[in-house]
Order: structure tokens, then sequence, then C-alpha cells
């Protein structure tokens, strides 16, 4: 294995400043206090080396025109700027003023575009062939898929036979787009073993292939340049606030699995102290863990992981006291992740954001109370963000963002499945479903 670490944290970063320092974070080595590297295997360093030197020239010096590029075609094919929508009725249900930021107006229907259009664009930059993918929810994968199309790009997406079940609607849109959906059978197949799948697939092919990984984790630079790509939504939810409010938001919530919203949302924010960051966590059926079994029964990773290396960085993680992974739940696949971004694990313990668990019986009452209150059907990751709000707002500040990150479509069979199974506020009848189920 091979760790970068030539500098430490305190030192400062030679990059091309952006418009917020806090941007900066970790550009340099990678590095976010004692978390990030490139805990990867040798095989691997060249490509990582490629494309390290690849976003230094491309995405943060704009050389031949990148970042001109991706902004225009962030526009003209994802449909940028995202609205930020005053949430009239949950602005008067919680007695501040609550602005929703709409990702799940980006084309797609999750903020995934951001990325994934980045990656695919860079990658034709820097001669690659063939792109491949993990996805977990099937909102990367599907983002992955129209991005490489809309490139010319052949594309593979690697995904778990579980999440293949419960997500049908994305896998049959990654088709669609010509992309093929290769399903991994391993442990119980969800995001982490698509991961580890779609690495060693890249371990073989790294001279032809860029992977595009789908969230601020694995090894530098990928949750820098996933952060960069996917500050866009901060950046422009920071204006818009300024604009219609006159002030900065007193809160930003998110939901966080692997972080790579969470990130998006909280980037331009980061330096503004007074802003609070909230990120919320899959906290399943339980935070109680079985060793025994191998379960975490939630996804919890900032709130109750420990440090360890995962995907090539350290980080925060789901593990028994052997240090082994433990394998996560949560009811959306999204967020059904053993780790989490290292930079988020790092402001973590800073005290710059607010880790948060969620269960899955009020993550499915936000999915319902959304979608009735201002006839917006979120994602279910999204969901767990309103499970928050409606359980902490009386701790939050006059004016408060959440960030929108994915529409609920693909989320729907399992919704009603869920629903079914629990007596849900605000749900619909379900008896009509009986029998269908």
């Amino acid at each position: 294995m091979s760790e970068s670490d030539t500098r430490t944290a305190e030192e400062p970063d030679t990059a091309v400043p952006s418009r917020r320092p806090g941007r900066e974070r970790g550009r340099d080595d990678g590095k976010f206090g004692r978390y990030g590297g490139q805990y990867v295997p040798e095989a691997l360093m060249p490509a990582i080396e490629e494309l390290t030197d690849a976003y230094e020239r491309y995405v943060l010096n704009n050389e031949d025109g990148f970042m001109d590029e991706f902004r225009e075609r962030l526009a003209d094919f994802g449909g940028r700027p995202i609205p930020l929508q005053r949430a009239d009725r949950l602005s008067e249900r919680y007695d501040r003023e609550v602005y929703l930021k709409r990702e799940d107006l980006l084309h797609g229907g999750a903020h995934k575009l951001n990325n994934a259009l980045g990656q695919v664009l860079l990658a034709k930059y820097m001669g690659k062939e063939r792109i491949i993918a993990e996805t977990g929810a099937g909102q990367h994968g599907t983002a992955t898929a129209m991005a490489a199309a809309h490139l010319d790009m052949p594309c593979e997406i690697y995904m778990g036979e579980r999440d293949i079940n419960r997500q049908r609607p994305n896998v049959f849109r990654m088709k669609l787009n010509g992309s093929e959906v290769n399903p991994v059978t391993a442990g119980r197949g969800t995001l982490k073993e698509a991961i580890s799948e779609t690495m060693r697939d890249w371990a073989t092919t790294v001279e032809t292939t860029h992977y595009v990984i789908g969230s601020v984790v694995g090894p530098h630079p990928f949750p820098v340049m996933v952060r960069d790509f996917q500050a866009v939504i901060s950046e422009e939810a920071r204006e818009q606030a300024l604009e219609k409010s006159g002030d900065l938001p007193t809160d930003v919530v998110a939901c966080a699995g692997g972080g790579s919203n969470t990130m998006g949302a909280f980037a331009a924010f980061v330096d503004d102290e007074d802003v609070a960051l909230h990120a919320v966590e899959a906290g399943g059926s339980t935070l109680e863990v079985d060793e025994e079994a191998g379960v975490a029964p939630n996804s919890a990773s900032l709130y109750t992981g420990e440090e360890g290396v995962l995907h090539g960085a350290r980080t925060k993680l789901l593990q028994d006291t052997d240090g082994q992974i433990m394998e996560s739940h949560s009811i959306s696949s999204g967020l059904d992740y053993a780790g989490v971004g290292p930079e988020l694990a790092y402001l973590v313990d800073e005290g710059r954001v607010n880790p948060v668990a969620v269960d899955d019986d009020d993550a499915l009452e936000g999915f319902h109370r959304l979608s009735r209150t201002e006839g917006i059907i979120p994602a279910l990751e999204t969901a767990h963000a309103f499970g928050f709000l409606e359980e902490h707002h009386e701790e939050l500040g006059e004016r408060v963002v959440v960030n929108v990150s994915g529409r609920g479509d693909k989320d729907l069979d399992a919704a009603i499945e869920e629903t079914d199974k629990r007596d849900i506020a605000e749900a619909p009848d379900m008896s009509m479903f009986t029998g269908g189920i």
C-alpha cells in the first residue's frame, strides 16, 4: 500500500485561490487533519498521479478552458442555476424561514450530475477511452450514464445486486443511456461492494479507463475534486440567500451518506462561522451494532463511526472492535455506506459540522410530509434531512436552507413497501395496495 503524506495539514496550500478560502483545504496533499490520503495498491498510483496532475491543470487552473466548458455544459445540459425556493408551508409550520435548494430539478433528478459531468469531461480532456462508475441508489450511475452518452464515452456501471432490485427504474435509465450495468453479488450487494469491484476493474484498465467516483470518498484527489464540482450548490445558494433575504442562512441542512451533496451544500459556507452546518445521517433501525453478525443497522459513520481506512482514504467508518468493516443499513440505498468523506470527518472533529442521525421511521415521515406540504416528492436520502427538520427545528436559527439532493421517483416502490409496514403520519391510505405489495 502507498500513502501520500509529504506535507502536514498545517502547511500552506499552493493551489490557485478560489472565491472562498475554505475550498483550499486538502487540495495540495489530500489531507484533512489526520484524515484523507492515498491508501491504494502500487498498481493504481500511476493513475492517481495522472489524475492529480489533470485535476490541478484543468480544474484548478482552467487549462484549455476546461472549467469554462464545464460551466457551459452544466447550464445548457444540466439546467443550472437551480432555484432556492422558499417553502411557505414549512416556514409557517416551523415558525422560521425555510428555503429549499432544489437539486432535484437538475437534469436527471439529483445533484449527482454536477460531479459526473465534470469527471466525464475531465476524462475526455485526459484522453481516456472508457468510463466506469459505482452506484448505490442509482442516481450517480444514472448521472454518469447520461454524462457519458452526452459526451460520447463508453460506460460501465457496477451496482450491488440488492440495490439493483431496490432501484429498477434507475437501472433501466442507465441502460437506456447505453451504459452496461454489472451486478455485484459479494457481501450484501450494496454500495461498499460496488466500489470495491469498480476499483478492481480500474486497477487492470488504468491506461484507458477513468473511474468516476460518486462521492467525496476515495484516495486523493477524489474527495477535493468531487467537492469542487459539487460546490456549485452552495455557491449558488449563498448568492441566492443574500438576494432573497439580504443575509446568509443561519443553518444549512443536508443528508449525508458518502457526503457529495453534503460537502456541495456546505463548501461555500464553511468559512462563515455564523452559519451552522448539519449533516444528517441514516440512523436506520437503531444506532446499536451487532458485532457477532457483523451488521450495523444504520449508516451513521459521522455520528458513531471510528477512524479507519476504506477505499483509499482514512476516515470515520462503521467497524467492529477488531477493525473489520460492518455492513451498514438504511431505508435509502444512497445512504447505505459504511464510511464517509474524509473532509466531513475532519469538520466534525473540528466542531464545524454537526452530525445527527435520523431513523428510518422519521425519514419516511419526512418523505410524506414534504410531499404533502410543498408538493415535492423527495428522494429517501433527502427525506432524512426533513426528518431532522421536524425533530430539531426549535434548535435552529431563523433562516434555514435544506438541500433537496434528489427527487423521489426512484424510491416510490420502496416507499410503498415501507409505508405499508408502518403507521406513518401524513401517509396516504395504503389499503388500495393490499395484495399488490
